[in-house]
């Protein structure tokens, strides 16, 4: 039970794409881990939407999550598990694809700069 791909919607291509420019950071992926990550701190669950993830930005799950892509299979699972969700294979891409989607959306409110992603890191239950 695994994600095989990803994908962003247009909109959070538009954010990341800003956030490129403002932190310098170059790759998606990147900038997705840390959105993904960022969701998965509030204590909050995402709510549950309809995201058309119809832009250009694809990935598979290694390219996302890079030597970690374990780790990151994990932390989802986790998460879903304490937020009593079943873990199961429609369960975990749903809940990816609005984690990482409520993420961007967080990161394109709070960063300014790439410092600002260091200050969020080490931010409790934003």
């Amino acid at each position: 039970m695994a994600i095989e791909n990803v994908y962003v919607s247009e909109k959070g291509k538009k954010q990341l794409t800003r956030l490129k420019t403002k932190t310098g950071i170059q790759q998606w992926n990147h900038l997705c881990r840390w959105a993904f990550c960022l969701s998965l701190q509030e204590k909050s669950v995402p709510p549950l939407e309809d995201i058309n993830t119809d832009s250009s930005i694809d990935m598979n799950w290694q390219t996302f999550g890079g030597e970690y892509h374990d780790v990151y299979l994990a932390l989802l699972k986790t998460r879903l598990n304490n937020d009593g969700i079943q873990i199961d294979e429609y369960n975990l891409k749903l809940y990816f694809k609005i984690h990482l989607h409520r993420g961007i959306s967080y990161l394109t409110k709070k960063t300014s700069s790439v410092s600002d992603l260091f200050i969020l890191k080490t931010q409790k239950g934003n």
